[in-house]
């Protein structure tokens, strides 16, 4: 069985995700709205987020760091899709306070010696799909090994736009900030190839709509399946 998906991201009024004149405390107020059993990331988001942290992702993290369990722990898992083997910062992850621990979903193009390196991190993790992540299996695995029945995805736009073209988004959340930011680059919300027929436009249907803070307006859209 597949979880529920929600995506939820912040974006200025054209759609952009970079330079955003939003108020990150405001992001994950609105995100607490959904009791999700996880928070699904990328590799290239959680590095970037490293990175803004102050670290340095070619540093060794150092010794083995057990993650500590706690009986009846109610937090997030946090599951990165990392096709690539890029995330070796895992002993930071553990420390955050907002997850119970950390999972990461592979591929069998995966390099083995990166799968090794979970092990040795005691990183639980899955492989689906051959050249990438098979997200609808590995969400269906997540599901029957783990129990979890909602997913919030907080990511950037590829990752975005590979679940809903593959049709596993149920829910749009999207905080629109009072600002625009223009460019060519593609950093939207949704990046995805562009449609060659109107056959792949995503219905949505609206469920909320709310001046949250100021000018900012919060959007939630129910996935037409």
């Amino acid at each position: 069985m597949l979880p529920r998906v929600i995506l939820h991201i912040g974006v200025s009024l054209d759609g952009r995700i970079d330079w955003s004149c939003g108020d990150i405390g405001l992001y994950y107020e609105l995100a607490a709205h959904w009791p999700a059993d996880a928070m699904l990331s990328g590799s290239n988001t959680m590095l970037a987020a490293y990175r803004m942290n102050g670290g340095n992702p070619d540093e060794d993290e150092g010794p083995l760091e057990a993650p500590e369990k706690v009986p009846g722990d109610q937090r997030q898992l946090l599951v990165v899709v990392d096709s690539r083997g890029r995330g070796r910062q895992w002993n930071f992850w553990r420390r955050q306070p907002y997850w119970r621990d950390v999972m990461v979903l592979c591929s069998r193009a995966t390099p083995q010696t990166y799968l090794d390196y979970l092990r040795q991190k005691r990183v639980e993790f899955i492989v689906a799909g051959d050249d990438h992540v098979d997200l609808r299996a590995a969400l269906e695995e997540l599901n029957a090994r783990y129990e979890v029945k909602v997913i919030r995805v907080d990511s950037g736009g590829v990752l975005n736009g590979v679940l809903l073209r593959a049709g596993l988004v149920d829910e749009v959340s999207v905080i629109v900030h009072p600002c625009l930011t223009g460019g060519t680059t593609l950093r939207s919300m949704f990046v995805a190839p562009d449609l060659t027929s109107a056959e792949g436009v995503i219905p949505l249907k609206l469920a909320h709509v709310e001046n949250v803070r100021g000018d900012t307006v919060w959007l939630r859209y129910e996935v037409v399946k």
